[in-house]
């Protein structure tokens, strides 16, 4: 079907080499269109709501926070090593 849909061969054509009525073929193509429409209008916001979304967006906020305390320690330790007069590169 996608390559009567890109244009490469005739339709008659690709329906005679795959064995099909030039009808099915049709209602296959009109199936698979109205499919990719549906979803490119509005299946996002469903997607956004599942569990695993959830989950990993609750897995990048605790590892965000992991970060900020590594950076916070390293903060601290640099400025530890500046105060003991030792250069903090």
């Amino acid at each position: 079907m996608l390559d009567g849909l890109r244009g490469e061969n005739s339709i008659a054509e690709l329906c005679r080499r795959e064995a099909i009525a030039e009808s099915l073929y049709y209602s296959w193509s009109k199936d698979f269109l109205e499919a990719g429409k549906k979803r490119l209008a509005g299946d996002t916001a469903r997607n956004a709501a599942t569990d695993e979304v959830r989950r990993l967006r609750d897995e990048a906020r605790a590892l965000k926070e992991v970060v900020a305390e590594q950076a916070l320690d390293l903060r601290l330790i640099k400025k530890s090593i500046v105060g003991d007069g030792e250069d903090p590169a």
